[in-house]
C-alpha cells in the first residue's frame, strides 16, 4: 500500500511584505526603548513645573495648571536661603569654569599624546601604548586615596586645581585611543607635503592635523563636556566651602539641606532640568559633528 504525500502549501512572502513586517518590528522596537528615556524626561519637565500640592497627585497630572515657572527661580533662591552667597549665577560660574578650563585642557593634551602615538615610531612605543589601554581596567576608585594624599600634601585641597590642573598632564586612555584610531585615517601624504613646504612638526600638528581632525575633536569635546558638567565625585571629595561647589554638588547639598522637611521634588527637577539643558543643546548643535567623528574613527584598525 503506498501513501501518497500530502503538500503542504507554507505562506508564502513577497520581498516586500517582509520588508514592511521588519520595519514594524524595528519601529515598534524603536519606540519602546525610547519611551524607556522619553518617559522620565518628560516626567522631569513636568514636575519642575508644577506646584507643591500637585507632586504627589494621582493620577499623574502631566500638564501643569497652572504651570509654575517660578519654580526654577524659587530653587535656587531656596538654596541660597541655606548656603548664602550660593546663588545661580555663583554656581553656574562655578561649574563654567571647572567644565571649560577641564575640557580645553583635555582636549589639548589628548591631541598631543594621540598625535605621538599615531605618527612617531619610538623604542617602547607599543608597550607604553598598551599599558596606557590597560590604566582603563583599573576602578577609579583604587587611584583615589592616592590622588587625594598628593592634593593633600600640595596643600591644594579645597581649590579648583584637583579638577583642572592634572588634567593638562594627560587626558583619559579611552579618549586618547579615539583621538588616534581617528589620526591614522588621515594619509601621511598631507603630512609629508607640509614638511616638502618647510612645515616643522609643530606646524604639522597645528595647521595641519588639528583641522583635519575636528569632527573627532567635536565629538571628544562633547563627552567630555558631558563627563565634567556631570562630574559629581571630584568637586565632593575636593571642595569644602560652599561657595565653590558646581551644580551637581549643590543639587546634594540642597537635597541634604532638606531632608528633614517634606520632599520639594519640583524644587530638585527644576535644578535637574537647568544640569541638562546645555548638555542637550550641545548634542543637538554639534550631532552632525559628533555621529561622523565617532564612525571615521572606528573603521581604523
Amino acid at each position: 500500500m503506498t501513501t501518497t504525500p500530502v503538500s503542504v502549501d507554507k505562506p508564502r512572502f513577497g520581498v516586500s511584505a517582509r520588508r514592511t513586517v521588519t520595519n514594524i518590528i524595528t519601529y515598534a522596537l524603536l519606540i519602546l526603548f525610547s519611551l524607556f528615556v522619553f518617559v522620565p524626561l518628560f516626567y522631569m519637565i513636568s514636575t519642575s513645573l508644577k506646584s507643591e500640592q500637585q507632586l504627589f497627585a494621582w493620577p499623574i497630572q502631566w500638564i501643569p495648571d497652572p504651570i509654575m515657572w517660578q519654580n526654577y527661580g524659587d530653587a535656587f533662591a531656596a538654596l541660597s536661603s541655606i548656603a548664602p552667597g550660593l546663588t545661580f549665577w555663583r554656581i553656574l560660574f562655578n561649574t563654567l569654569f571647572i567644565t571649560l578650563l577641564a575640557m580645553t585642557a583635555e582636549l589639548i593634551a589628548v591631541s598631543v599624546v594621540a598625535y605621538g602615538f599615531a605618527r612617531f615610531r619610538f623604542p617602547g612605543r607599543n608597550i607604553l601604548f598598551i599599558i596606557m589601554l590597560a590604566t582603563m581596567m583599573l576602578p577609579s576608585i583604587i587611584t583615589l586615596i592616592p590622588t587625594f594624599l598628593i592634593w593633600r600634601n600640595l596643600d591644594l585641597i579645597d581649590t579648583f586645581d584637583p579638577l583642572t590642573v592634572r588634567i593638562w598632564f594627560g587626558g583619559g586612555a579611552w579618549a586618547i585611543f579615539f583621538m588616534r584610531q581617528y589620526l591614522l585615517t588621515i594619509p601621511r601624504e598631507m603630512e609629508e607635503a607640509a614638511i616638502i613646504d618647510g612645515a616643522n612638526t609643530f606646524q604639522v600638528y597645528s595647521r595641519i592635523m588639528l583641522p583635519l581632525a575636528r569632527p573627532a575633536l567635536l565629538a571628544l569635546g562633547v563627552l567630555i563636556f558631558q563627563g565634567n558638567w556631570n562630574n559629581f565625585e571630584g568637586p565632593l571629595i575636593y571642595l569644602n566651602t560652599t561657595l565653590k561647589f558646581p551644580l551637581v554638588v549643590a543639587m546634594k547639598f540642597f537635597q541634604g539641606s532638606i531632608s528633614n522637611e517634606a520632599p520639594k521634588w519640583h524644587y530638585m527637577m527644576a535644578m535637574s532640568v537647568v544640569m541638562a539643558a546645555p548638555i542637550l543643546v550641545i548634542f543637538f548643535l554639534a550631532q552632525r559633528y559628533f555621529i561622523e567623528g565617532l564612525t571615521v574613527g572606528a573603521v581604523k584598525g
